[in-house]
């Protein structure tokens, strides 16, 4: 896992939008009343706090301290070597830092190892269609949330942001890893590295001049309800387009793919109150949370850029209107807007017209004389985009900031 590539990440879980480093999403836009019914969650019952007047305390009082204390360069060090879901935390670790990870590290009590394997399976069998989606669907949906694409942009990790961006993509693809939350896996120590870097952007990202001219108000980066949003862009926004294209997905595999999930969410520091414990609950929230968070940014087109950009070294650029093309049939003309996705008049009406039945083809639901031609060329772009992206091998390290993107 330690040697998975920059490209892989990228592509395998969704680019820049894959959690934030999970998070650091939602928009500046006008806030209406928390009326999402705590009921509907894995705790089945809650405070009725807003979410987006909730973050994660206990982590942002340990980060604080480390970085307060100088020690983001030892800790950095240490956790390189921590790679697996089985180890040990690393000897030298400050005392009240080792405290939270040990406890941050738990799996939830109501984790179902079942249904993560199932979900693990899922993930293969599907794999075209969730890759798809979250490269080219909810990576370039993270750019439209104008509090994720400000914080990234804002955060150290802005200054590169090809760097930035396979160490955000991380946390996507160890979630669909087979072994993702088996001993041997590695997703744990990815939620748990994440947390801390939240912990670290919140304490920091308020003093940059750049971010608080532009946060709309918000004092305080990621939210619950921020990690919300971008959570929502992921599982719920993917599950929703797969049903949209006629994926067979059983009753057991759309459970276990909401299950990986919403471990995911706890690991990551939300409140179980929170978390979505239905399809239907997780829809509603997304309503209220995701819908309205979407907007366009100076920064996040830059960002669109920059993912695009990045697109184009693959081939010099020739993949580049069809992978437009495909995120707008995917995301929506709005999106695509917003965004500052170019129009591609060939490409567009080709896989309006050739994706579903491409889709219905692979599910089984009609013959191979009814596939066109322009189906197999459009999948073959795809495929070739995701294998040229895993071909790149250098070691990923989640890493705590210690500043912001300097000015």
């Amino acid at each position: 896992m330690d040697e998975l590539s920059r490209r892989k990440m990228l592509l395998a879980s969704g680019s820049l939008g894959a959690l934030g480093l999970l998070g650091v999403a939602s928009p500046a836009r006008a806030q209406t009343a928390w009326t999402w019914a705590s009921g509907g969650s894995v705790a089945g019952a809650g405070t009725g706090s807003d979410p987006n007047w909730v973050w994660d305390d206990e982590a942002d009082r340990v980060l604080s301290a480390v970085i307060e204390r100088g020690d983001v360069p030892k800790v950095n060090e240490l956790l390189r070597t921590w790679t697996r879901n089985d180890q040990p935390l690393p000897g030298g670790l400050p005392q009240d830092l080792r405290q939270f990870m040990e406890k941050a590290r738990q799996l939830p009590s109501w984790a179902d190892q079942t249904k993560l394997d199932r979900a693990a399976q899922f993930n293969k069998t599907k794999g075209i269609y969730v890759g798809a989606l979250y490269g080219l669907g909810s990576g370039l949906m993270s750019t439209a949330i104008p509090r994720e694409a400000r914080a990234v942009y804002y955060s150290k990790g802005g200054a590169d942001m090809k760097d930035r961006i396979a160490k955000t993509a991380k946390l996507g693809y160890d979630v669909g890893d087979l072994d993702a939350y088996q001993p041997q896996g590695s997703m744990v120590v990815t939620a748990v590295k994440t947390r801390l870097v939240h912990a670290a952007v919140r304490h920091l990202l308020p003093k940059s001049p750049g971010w608080s001219q532009t946060s709309g108000g918000q004092k305080i980066p990621i939210s619950q309800a921020d990690i919300l949003v971008t959570w929502h862009s992921l599982p719920t926004f993917v599950m929703r387009k797969m049903l949209e294209w006629k994926v067979r997905i059983s009753s057991a595999e759309s459970a276990a793919y909401l299950h990986v999930w919403q471990v995911t969410a706890h690991m990551l520091g939300v409140r179980d109150e929170y978390v979505p414990a239905t399809w239907d609950a997780a829809n509603a929230q997304s309503k209220q949370l995701l819908d309205p968070a979407l907007g366009r940014t100076t920064e996040g087109v830059k960002l669109t850029e920059m993912l695009l950009d990045i697109v184009a070294e693959i081939d010099g650029g020739l993949s580049r209107p069809l992978v437009s093309a495909f995120s707008r049939y995917t995301l929506g003309d709005r999106v695509g807007d917003l965004i500052g996705l170019s129009e591609e008049p060939f490409w567009e009406p080709v896989i309006r017209n050739a994706w579903p039945l491409l889709v219905a083809f692979r599910e089984g639901l009609i013959p191979l004389p009814l596939v066109p031609e322009a189906a197999w060329t459009m999948e073959e772009a795809i495929r070739r985009f995701v294998l040229l992206f895993l071909s790149e091998g250098k070691p990923i390290n989640i890493e705590i900031p210690d500043a912001n993107r300097p000015a």
